[in-house]
C-alpha cells in the first residue's frame, strides 16, 4: 500500500499561517484590562463662622479635616503648644502641620465683632470623618473659642447643622490683662511665650475683669467683657 502523503502545499501554509494570526489577535482582544483608576469621589463643605462678641476680634480661623478620633484639645488636660501658640498669639501654622490633619484652610484675617466668614473644605470621600476649628479672642491673654471634632460622616447634600460655641481658656498664661501681655488692638502686646504660668489646663473661660472691675493694672475696659457663647457656626455640605 502507498504511504498516505500529509506534505501541506505552500499556499495551504500561508492560509493556516493567517488563521492562527487572527486567531491570536482576537484573543489578545479579549484579555485586555483597563487599569484607569477610578476618579475620586469628592464632597464639599461650607463652613460659616460668626463672632458673637462686642470687642474680642478672632484671630484668622483654621478649619481642619481629620480622623474621628482626633482631638484638637481636651478640657481638664494641658493644652498642646499647638493650641498654646494659637489661644496666646494667633499662630495656627502648627496646627495646621498637625500629622492627624487630612486637609486645613485658614480665614483671610481677623474675624471682626459680629462679622461672619465662610469657608471651604473640600474633601474625597474616604478622608469624610470629623472637622475641627479654632482661633483666638486676642483681646486676651489666653482664651480661644473653637470646634473640636465635630462628626461630617454621612452628612447628605444640602443639609446643614448650626450650633454655638464657648470660649475656653487654655491655662498656659495667667489672666493679668496687663500692658504688654495681649496681642489684640486693645493692647498690642505680646503673643506666645512658652512660659507657663497658669493652672495649664483647658477649662471654660471665666471671662475678662476689666479696669472698671476692680483690676487696676487691665488695659480693657467694659466692652472687651464677654458672655458665652462667643462663635455661632453653620456647616453645610453643598456637593
Amino acid at each position: 500500500m502507498k504511504p498516505t502523503d500529509f506534505t501541506l502545499k505552500p499556499s495551504l501554509l500561508a492560509m493556516l499561517a493567517a488563521a492562527t494570526l487572527l486567531t491570536a489577535c482576537g484573543d489578545d482582544d479579549n484579555d485586555t484590562v483597563d487599569e484607569t483608576p477610578p476618579a475620586p469621589v469628592m464632597q464639599t463643605f461650607t463652613v460659616t463662622v460668626t463672632n458673637l462678641t462686642a470687642n474680642q476680634p478672632m484671630s484668622p480661623v483654621i478649619l481642619a479635616a481629620h480622623a474621628s478620633d482626633a482631638m484638637l484639645w481636651n478640657a481638664g488636660e494641658m493644652a498642646s503648644e499647638a493650641i498654646e501658640k494659637m489661644a496666646e498669639g494667633g499662630d495656627t501654622a502648627d496646627i495646621a502641620a498637625l500629622d492627624v490633619l487630612t486637609s486645613s484652610v485658614n480665614g483671610a484675617g481677623l474675624l471682626m465683632p459680629g462679622a461672619s466668614e465662610t469657608l471651604t473644605l473640600t474633601l474625597d470621600e474616604t478622608d469624610v470623618a470629623s472637622i475641627s476649628l479654632a482661633t483666638m479672642l486676642v483681646n486676651t491673654n489666653d482664651a480661644f473659642t473653637g470646634i473640636n471634632s465635630y462628626s461630617i460622616a454621612g452628612m447628605q447634600v444640602d443639609a446643614s447643622s448650626s450650633m454655638k460655641f464657648m470660649a475656653y481658656d487654655a491655662g498656659t498664661e495667667a489672666n493679668s490683662e496687663a500692658k504688654g501681655t495681649l496681642p489684640g488692638p486693645a493692647d498690642g502686646g505680646e503673643g506666645f511665650n512658652a512660659t507657663r504660668d497658669d493652672v495649664d489646663f483647658v477649662h471654660i473661660h471665666p471671662g475678662v475683669m476689666s479696669m472698671y472691675d476692680g483690676l487696676a493694672d487691665s488695659v480693657l475696659d467694659a466692652s472687651h467683657r464677654f458672655d458665652n457663647p462667643v462663635m455661632a457656626v453653620t456647616i453645610t455640605r453643598t456637593e
